[in-house]
């Protein structure tokens, strides 16, 4: 739905000149954070608007600095923006614990209704885009009544389609928009943005999450009390437990940690001492009491895999471990010993793809009967327990590629090389080779950035089901 309205009337602010170039910022997790008042802050934004000057503007809050921990794009976004504004108790946190003090918490649920409110002074225009059918109108319908006289360029639903994309942008800038508030949720909000900025001819644009729902009513504010006691989350999480418990109750001590270990880099160092020793201990004990109880299945596997086809029953493959270093694997040899050189007749019947970095058939005519087996039931594998006793892998951890996977790999795709390979990995117990090979890069790069003990112990826990269902095995 689109909203017409005439075109600016008159310029924002006759002082604008004096205005800073810059608001003051904090350093935090790697982002250059406004620390300013309320109303210097929109003295700076109606500046820029007054001036022309094309802004973005990002919110930052607990939940989006974990996102940003495990997502390049959005961190990119985050850091590209003109400004990025603190959002909520977990940022004025992380200032306090660096000894500052953060004055003022400018999320966009109260900045935008006073923002609003200088731009009907001065007969400008905005845009609302994001949210289901229906809601951004609402949003729009509340925002002017809050605001009498701002006028509303426009309004358009988040669920666009890509191929809509262009339409949505002419449609925003035949509009005649002043300012653009995108509410498309994290980090996709933030990332498109970035990408469409150069084409918008609005001035001011902000990525503001669940504006529009609580605008429109869709969601109720937590009552002021809990928002004054910075507990606004509590309500959020009441709200919509199945929906928010990941993001709270994990992600705020997971923030936390974030927070003081950017404070004190000494407590981020000791933990992540402690924890590889964790890891590296149960890697070591899983391993050994791996090996000992699975000796009499692994005499069991050699004697079937001998009988039924020529060739050793095991297999040594190099692969290509931590920072590309490559190892020697072991495994079940589940192929017959010709497999590789008949691997180019059958290179076309890839199923990731003529280009794909990895070679994937479902009815590979190179595996013996005895291996197809032991692939869909994950056994030709457990012989790599002798790799994690040797140090070379791990018990969880990104698959290792072949050397000729790596040749392939783009830049991006090397970072899943940054940490230890495993024998499970998080896209094992998601779909395994179902996964496409870039889902898999975004899944353990994911687990690099957030890895720690007890979500080593999750995935372990989630692969016995995984096995047993065989999804994805091939």
């Amino acid at each position: 739905m689109f909203i017409q309205s005439p075109p600016n009337v008159r310029a924002l602010a006759s002082n604008a000149s004096w205005i800073p170039t810059k608001p003051p910022t904090e350093e935090l997790f790697g982002l250059a954070v406004s620390n300013s008042s309320v109303a210097d802050m929109l003295d700076w934004l109606c500046a820029r608007l007054d001036r022309g000057e094309p802004t973005r503007v990002a919110f930052l809050n607990a939940h989006c600095v974990n996102l940003a921990a495990a997502d390049a794009k959005y961190q990119a976004a985050l850091s590209s923006a003109d400004v990025v504004l603190p959002d909520g108790s977990g940022i004025a946190l992380a200032v306090r614990l660096k000894g500052l003090r953060l004055l003022a918490n400018l999320n966009g649920t109260d900045l935008i209704p006073r923002l609003g409110a200088r731009l009907a002074a001065s007969g400008r225009s905005v845009f609302l885009v994001g949210g289901r059918p229906g809601v951004a109108a609402n949003a729009a319908a509340v925002l002017a009544k809050t605001c009498p006289g701002l006028r509303i360029a426009g309004t358009h639903h988040g669920y666009f389609a890509p191929e809509e994309e262009d339409a949505v942008i002419e449609a925003i800038n035949m509009s005649g928009a002043d300012v653009v508030l995108a509410a498309f949720g994290v980090p996709r909000q933030d990332v498109w943005l970035e990408k469409v900025a150069p084409r918008l001819t609005a001035t001011l644009s902000f990525g503001v999450g669940g504006l529009f729902d609580f605008l429109s009513g869709r969601i109720p504010r937590a009552p002021r009390a809990l928002r004054a006691a910075g507990l606004e989350w509590t309500y959020r999480l009441y709200q919509e437990p199945a929906r928010m418990w990941r993001r709270y109750i994990l992600g705020n001590p997971e923030f936390v940690g974030r927070a003081v270990a950017g404070a004190f880099p000494w407590v981020g160092r000791a933990c992540e001492k402690v924890d590889l020793t964790l890891k590296r201990g149960l890697d070591v004990v899983g391993s050994a009491v791996g090996l000992v109880l699975l000796a009499p299945l692994f005499l069991g596997v050699s004697i079937a895999i001998r009988v039924t086809s020529p060739g050793p029953a095991l297999l040594r493959q190099t692969r290509i471990g931590q920072d590309g270093v490559p190892f020697t694997l072991f495994k079940f040899r589940s192929m017959y010993r010709d497999a590789e050189a008949r691997r180019a007749e059958l290179e076309k019947q890839n199923e990731h793809g003529a280009d794909g970095v990895t070679f994937k058939l479902r009815r590979d005519p190179r595996i013996t009967p005895i291996g197809r087996l032991l692939r869909r039931s994950s056994i030709d594998e457990l012989p790599q327990l002798l790799n994690v006793l040797l140090g070379q892998m791990s018990l969880v951890g990104p698959r290792p590629p072949l050397p000729d996977e790596v040749a392939r790999y783009r830049p991006e795709e090397r970072r899943r090389l940054a940490g230890k390979p495993g024998l499970t990995c998080v896209w094992q117990v998601s779909g395994r080779a179902d996964l496409p090979f870039a889902r898999q890069v975004e899944l353990d790069v994911d687990y690099l950035a957030r890895r720690n003990i007890f979500r080593d112990l999750a995935i372990l826990l989630r692969t016995v089901p995984a096995v047993l269902t065989a999804r994805g095995a091939y």
